[in-house]
Parts: C-alpha cells; sequence; structure tokens
C-alpha cells in the first residue's frame, strides 16, 4: 500500500474514487483529500490484517482500531485524524452499517432520535428548539437508573418531581430552569402519546417561581453596536461572513437561529426583500436595507466558498455545511471580545434594535411588527426602555415640609 500518495488497498480499495470525487465537490483541499485518503487507506489495511470488511464496522470494531492509535499519537484529535469523512462517506454509500442500528447505539439514543423526529415532524419546532429540547431531554433519561425501560415503566409523579427539584436546585437561575421544565413536559408528552410510559405525567412537572416580564431588556449603546459590526476583519473570508451576520442581527432584528436559517434563494435582490423562517414555522418577508444588502454583497462576493451547499452562511473549511445557531453566538462573542466589550449574546443585538427604534418616536406596534412577534404582549417589555414618555407618568416627588418656624 502506498499510503505517500493516498492509495488504498484492502476491503475498502473499490470505494477510494468515489470518496476523492465527493470530497472535490464539498470543496475539501488538495492537501486535506491526501489526509482523507491516508485515514481509508490505514482503516482498510487493519481491516484486511484482521480478517474484517466493510460491514463490520460497528462502534466497538472502530474503537478496537483506534486502541492503538491512541497509544501512538499525542491527542484523540490526531488518532481520528480524517476518519471522520470516511465514515460518512461509507455510511452514505450503506457499506458500513449506521451506529444508529448497530448494537453498539443505547436504547437513550434510540428513543432520543424518536423524540426528535416527532417534534420535527408533529410539533414543527425550528431546529434550535429541537436542539434544545434534546438536550434537556438527554439529562433526564440519564438521570433514571438501568435499565432504562423498567425505569420510564415505573416513572411516576414522585421521580418526576424529584428530577426537577435537584436539577433546578444547581440550574443557577431562572432562565436555566424553566427551560428544563418546559423541555420535561414536552418530552413527557411524548413519551405519553409514544406509549412509553402508561399515563400522562406532565401535571407532575412543577412550575418555577417567575413574572412575565419582569426583567428589562438589556440593550447595547449606539456607539458599542458600531464597535462590534467594526470588530471582524473585512479583509479575510471569515471577516466578511462575521460582518454580515452581525450586520442582519443588529439592522434586522434577527434570532441567532434565523440568521443561520438563511438561505441563497431567500434574498430577492430584484425587489429587495429578505424571507425570514421564524418561531413556529412562521415565514415572512421582510424588507432589506442597503446597509444590511451591502454587507451581504460583500461576503457573496468575497468571502463565501463556491460550494453546492444552499444555506447563505456556511462554514469557512470544508465539508461546507450551514452555520449553527452556536456559531452565530460565537461570531458574536469574537466580535464583543475584538471591541473590547464584555461578551454579550447575539440577542443582545436585537434588543438594542428595539430600544433604538422606540426611543426614535416609533410606538411599540411598530417595534412588535419589526421583531415580528406574534402577541403584543411579548413587545411590552419594551415600555420600561422608553424613558422620555415614562417620565411624562412619573409623579413629582414629594418635598418634605419645613422644620421649625420662619425665621
Amino acid at each position: 500500500m502506498d499510503q505517500v500518495r493516498g492509495v488504498v488497498d484492502g476491503p475498502l480499495a473499490p470505494y477510494e474514487v468515489a470518496l476523492r470525487a465527493q470530497l472535490a465537490r464539498a470543496g475539501y483541499a488538495e492537501s486535506s483529500v491526501r489526509d482523507v485518503v491516508r485515514a481509508m487507506a490505514r482503516l482498510s489495511s487493519w481491516l484486511e490484517r484482521t480478517d474484517r470488511t466493510a460491514a463490520d464496522l460497528t462502534p466497538p470494531v472502530l474503537e478496537e482500531f483506534l486502541g492503538p492509535r491512541r497509544e501512538r499519537c499525542t491527542s484523540e484529535l490526531v488518532a481520528r485524524r480524517g476518519l471522520g469523512p470516511v465514515l460518512r462517506f461509507l455510511r452514505s454509500v450503506e457499506v458500513v452499517p449506521d451506529p444508529r442500528e448497530a448494537d453498539g447505539l443505547g436504547p437513550a439514543a434510540i428513543l432520543l432520535g424518536r423524540y426528535r423526529a416527532w417534534l420535527v415532524s408533529e410539533r414543527c419546532l425550528a431546529a434550535e428548539s429541537v436542539r434544545c429540547y434534546c438536550s434537556q431531554a438527554k439529562k433526564f433519561l440519564a438521570w433514571l437508573p438501568d435499565p432504562l425501560a423498567e425505569s420510564l415503566s415505573r416513572l411516576d409523579p414522585g421521580m418526576v418531581t424529584a428530577f426537577v427539584v435537584e436539577q433546578t436546585t444547581a440550574a443557577g437561575s431562572v432562565w436555566s430552569a424553566k427551560a428544563l421544565v418546559t423541555a420535561l413536559r414536552s418530552l413527557l408528552r411524548f413519551l405519553h402519546v409514544d406509549g412509553v410510559v402508561r399515563g400522562p405525567l406532565v401535571g407532575a412537572v412543577p412550575a418555577v417561581a417567575g413574572w412575565r416580564l419582569a426583567g428589562l431588556p438589556r440593550g447595547l449603546e449606539r456607539g458599542q453596536v458600531a464597535a462590534v459590526l467594526a470588530g471582524p476583519d473585512a479583509s479575510t473570508a471569515v471577516g466578511l461572513r462575521d460582518r454580515a451576520v452581525l450586520t442582519i442581527l443588529a439592522r434586522l432584528g434577527l434570532r441567532g437561529a434565523e440568521a443561520a436559517a438563511l438561505e441563497l434563494a431567500d434574498v430577492d435582490w430584484h425587489s429587495g426583500e429578505i424571507l425570514v423562517r421564524g418561531k413556529g414555522a412562521r415565514v415572512q418577508r421582510i424588507p432589506l436595507p442597503v446597509e444590511v444588502g451591502e454587507a451581504l454583497a460583500a461576503y457573496l462576493t468575497g468571502g463565501r466558498p463556491a460550494c453546492s451547499c444552499p444555506a447563505l452562511f456556511v462554514t469557512a473549511r470544508a465539508p461546507y455545511h450551514p452555520l449553527s445557531g452556536t456559531a452565530v453566538r460565537a461570531i458574536m462573542g469574537r466580535a464583543c471580545q475584538n471591541a473590547r466589550l464584555p461578551r454579550v449574546g447575539a440577542h443582545r443585538l436585537r434588543h438594542s434594535l428595539a430600544t433604538e427604534v422606540l426611543r426614535a418616536g416609533a410606538g411599540l406596534t411598530e417595534v412588535g411588527q419589526l421583531l415580528r412577534h406574534r402577541s403584543a404582549l411579548s413587545t411590552t417589555v419594551y415600555a420600561k426602555v422608553d424613558h422620555t414618555a415614562l417620565r411624562t407618568l412619573a409623579r413629582p416627588w414629594p418635598l418634605p415640609a419645613p422644620q421649625g418656624g420662619q425665621s
């Protein structure tokens, strides 16, 4: 086997040409293709020495292959270098068994897979909401004692309440606790509908003490927003992408997940509109301001890689795929660091836009339309930051009565 050139011998040899073609379509650099093919060559050689075929590549067998490499390599990343693209390709052509169908996959992962599909198909939740719900559901399933099937069959209100009390005590914030109980109620509904538990247990989830609209939207000042937008280095492809993402957040008030979900076809350059997929599978067209259009045009012509991915914002390195909500938060974090500001979330730009528009004289109705709120109640919280309007409601502070007689 000539590993320098990446020529594969053994049971995986028939798939080398197709792998190279797929990597090229995905935008891999030539050096990266060589690394991936070398990984395929190593794996194929090991399969041949151990008298195995590609169909034997279950998770336990892969761990057996990685064991000696972990001892020789300096890190886990080096031990697995190039192996991920090889396995994804082999599974896509159904040469290697899908780990979801292998014996090595636990019952919790299988159940989470069904739950994830239910959230998407039946509840029509956005991808970021599905991720958050599944993350919280995983905590609950991991908390239950093994075997999982037996624990679920014996699940009762006392166990549900005990889990919530234990987790919310360590949650650290009301927001985290509310996210946990909301996801847990969703999971319990699914378990009942799916027939995993015998009765409805949603009522056993205690409520988290909190008051709607009690908080104050915390936005950035105009100069701070300008510093954040100027943070990315526009002389690089990544900087052009990050600046376009931040401009959309700051000037259109999109949520991070909404910006990540944008596709190339969503930008209508002729009519000057952009299509946004919001919460609850809502789709709306909103105007495309000049500043946003210029930032997008700069990224598309000078920063976005040539690839077949339909997403507007894609990763900077192959394989190219859409940015996630987590990646958008990371972009905001880097911009804050470059602007020498405390790290804040991407949602802070949405609050900043609403506050700025309100102070410029717009009413709450216009702010709600700008932020695409489904309920006017969600917008009323911004009335607290309109200090000019609130001054007309404030009563004069009573002066103390004079003490003693007149002089």
